[in-house]
């Protein structure tokens, strides 16, 4: 497809470059006026000055090389991967996002079923590299003992934009439940719905509507410098908020636990697993982890995740958590966050088969 999409690039460049709204990279701090909400005419700016950085079609040619792992006893293909949904490019000269998930084959009802997200905010690299890795290195051994879904990369224009809001300028780890309630000050508050988490929704609602009761739910994200430097203040401008307080960012790993579910020796194994592989972030001076409580090391804990819209409350898993790696660490590499992700994994299941 390279000269297909060469063509479609130079196509969508010569049009940007003639457009009346510049397409370089503008800070969203810049946009709109001081203290006034956006609107379309501010998040239409903000989404054209996001340059495109990477491309999503690398993601989909690991995605479907995952379908070619087989079982070493058997030979037999272990997984199949399902096109779930496809969303459409802002660019019309642009090709739509198709939208994948890995399904491991020997489904059986009488297995508990695990499902992992990735890439729900597109710019967290690891999330969406780290569940490849699980099902490259590690899925085929714990087929054996789970239903095993996977949906690697849920955003991928925020992907490509290393963005974490969707072209819209909605955050995607938000809009699981848009009729959320909304409590002013609080960190976490639902937005509304996106095409990213209505396609996951109806994916789990009608091809995955079989599994009455899902397991476990792991959601893979990043905790960024990005996140003070970018995010914060163009969350601050989306919404005319006029003082945004700064944060700090944890130097480290560290989980989101939801408190109607709080599973603490689950966690407790998750953060064990990872701790071989990179350090877990300490807790600030107040004790606290982006503002919230700790529950135990590398740990904090939120209200229900469904009421806040996250994805990490879109089933009814008991065992659920979002997992935060911090890649700018200087103690930490790409692969290190990767593998990180996987450890966690790991860690997580094995748990769940020694208590069930």
């Amino acid at each position: 497809h390279a000269p297909r999409t060469m063509a479609l690039f130079l196509s969508a460049a010569l049009i940007m470059a003639t457009a009346s709204v510049a397409s370089s990279y503008m800070h969203p701090s810049k946009i709109g006026t001081h203290g006034q909400p956006w609107g379309i005419a501010e998040r239409t700016q903000w989404r054209d000055t996001r340059e495109k950085q990477r491309c999503y079609t690398e993601v989909v040619t690991q995605i479907e090389s995952l379908r070619e792992i087989e079982c070493q006893r058997t030979s037999e293909k272990l997984f199949d991967v399902i096109q779930y949904g496809s969303l459409p490019h802002h660019d019309s000269n642009e090709a739509s996002f198709p939208l994948f998930a890995v399904k491991s084959r020997n489904w059986k009802n009488d297995r508990p079923s695990v499902f992992i997200t990735g890439g729900v905010h597109g710019y967290e690299t690891s999330g969406v590299q780290g569940a490849i890795l699980f099902v490259n290195t590690k899925a085929a051994h714990y087929t054996e003992h789970f239903n095993i879904l996977v949906a690697p990369c849920v955003s991928p224009w925020g992907y490509e934009r290393i963005q974490r809001w969707n072209a819209k300028g909605v955050d995607p780890n938000r809009s699981f439940n848009p009729n959320g309630d909304v409590v002013e000050g609080r960190s976490f508050n639902p937005e509304a719905a996106t095409e990213e988490s209505a396609a996951l929704i109806q994916f789990l609602k009608e091809e995955m509507g079989h599994v009455a009761d899902w397991t476990c739910h792991l959601d893979l994200h990043e905790t960024t410098d990005s996140d003070e430097t970018e995010f914060r203040p163009a969350k601050a401008a989306r919404d005319g908020i006029v003082d945004s307080e700064a944060g700090e960012i944890p130097d480290g790993f560290y989980l989101v636990q939801d408190s109607t579910s709080p599973m603490d020796e689950w966690f407790t194994a998750m953060i064990n697993s990872v701790r071989e592989v990179t350090h877990i972030a300490p807790a600030d001076s107040d004790g606290k982890l982006i503002g919230e409580a700790v529950s135990q090391e590398g740990v904090i804990a939120i209200p229900s995740k469904t009421s806040l819209g996250l994805c990490a409350g879109v089933t009814n898993a008991p065992y659920r958590t979002t997992t935060e790696v911090y890649p700018d660490s200087p103690n930490a590499t790409p692969e290190i966050c990767n593998d990180a992700q996987v450890a966690c994994i790991v860690g997580a299941l094995d748990h769940i088969i020694s208590v069930l």
